[in-house]
């Protein structure tokens, strides 16, 4: 016969420790309101990890009237080193408040049938990029028990939290760059990938406002993330007459870069190119790439907004607008 090992309780740590059952529950639910000395905190840890104990979360969830999960709907296009490091810091950030992440899968669904997907996990909070949600799933989320909702976007959403996300000013700052190097004729690409577009209109549109009421004429240049797609940009080149490019950023910036020297146009006598995201790959290319280096939110801010909110849920939605954006020149432009 399996002999099926007892699980440890919480009990059995507090007898380890010679502390109380509500002193660990104290210590291992982080609990500020209770002064609970150094000491004592490094014996219950010390006798949870040698029992093997972990709490319950559905248990632990009971009793405080709603869960820690924080959901994060995973990103449904490809994220670069820029954001992936965002998304590590905030959620260090979130585990040191004490709140489990959980990045959610949803692929083929948007909008609100999304936002009924991820309520049935019933998360206290929902963090969502780009433009996925509107009022209508804020209100699904919040029937749920969901305690804040915030978007990270380029327009706020009723009823959310918001981080306004400025895309244009990374098209202004790249477009009066290459202007004041003296390019007049200048493209921008706009990336074919399905999921960019909320990224890539505003970064177009903010090109075309740096060079509104000037002499110079801005081109938008579809391109896909392939080689192919690079080389035959690359082969129509010179007929475009193009002096400059904005490649949206630094991984199409160097599709693009290889593409035009492989055709014979040279960067930058013929052709000034600049990405963004400050891509350590970029300073290691030559000509070494000029970008627009980017700012993302704290991931530590936006962690203790989550945790204002769920403290909080029937505070006014906060609205901060982030994402700095400056132009680092090099070789290339």
């Amino acid at each position: 016969m399996v002999q099926i090992p007892n699980t440890p309780t919480s009990a059995d740590v507090a007898r380890l420790a010679g502390v109380s059952r509500a002193t660990v529950s104290y210590v291992l639910n982080n609990t500020s309101a209770v002064r609970i000395s150094e000491p004592t905190r490094r014996r219950v840890h010390e006798a949870a990890r040698e029992l093997g104990y972990v709490p319950h979360a559905a248990a632990r969830s009971l009793r405080a009237g709603h869960s820690r999960m924080v959901l994060m709907p995973a990103p449904a296009i490809p994220v670069g080193p820029l954001y992936s490091g965002f998304l590590n810091e905030l959620q260090w950030a979130l585990g040191r408040l004490d709140y489990t992440v959980v990045q959610y899968g949803t692929v083929g669904l948007q909008g609100d049938e999304a936002a009924r997907a991820w309520a049935e996990l019933r998360p206290v909070a929902v963090l969502v990029p780009g433009a996925e949600l509107g009022p209508r799933g804020v209100g699904v989320l919040k029937r749920s028990g969901a305690r804040a909702v915030v978007t990270l976007g380029p327009e706020r959403v009723e009823g959310a939290h918001a981080l306004l996300m400025d895309h244009d000013a990374v098209g202004q700052c790249a477009g009066a760059h290459l202007y004041a190097r003296g390019r007049r004729r200048i493209g921008v690409v706009v990336p074919e990938e399905s999921g960019l577009e909320a990224y890539s209109r505003p970064r177009l549109a903010g090109v075309r406002q740096a060079l509104h009421g000037t002499d110079a004429t801005v081109t938008g240049l579809p391109l896909a993330y392939t080689e192919e797609s690079a080389a035959q940009l690359a082969a129509r080149w010179r007929e475009s007459g193009l002096d400059a490019v904005f490649a949206y950023n630094d991984e199409y910036a160097m599709l693009l870069m290889r593409a035009l020297q492989d055709a014979g146009v040279r960067v930058p006598e013929d052709v000034a190119l600049i990405g963004a995201d400050d891509l350590m790959l970029g300073r290691l290319l030559r000509p070494r790439l000029s970008t627009v280096h980017i700012e993302l939110p704290s991931g530590r801010d936006l962690a203790e907004l989550v945790d204002r909110a769920v403290r909080d849920p029937g505070g006014e939605p906060e609205v901060h607008k982030v994402l700095g954006a400056s132009v680092v020149q090099r070789e290339s432009s």
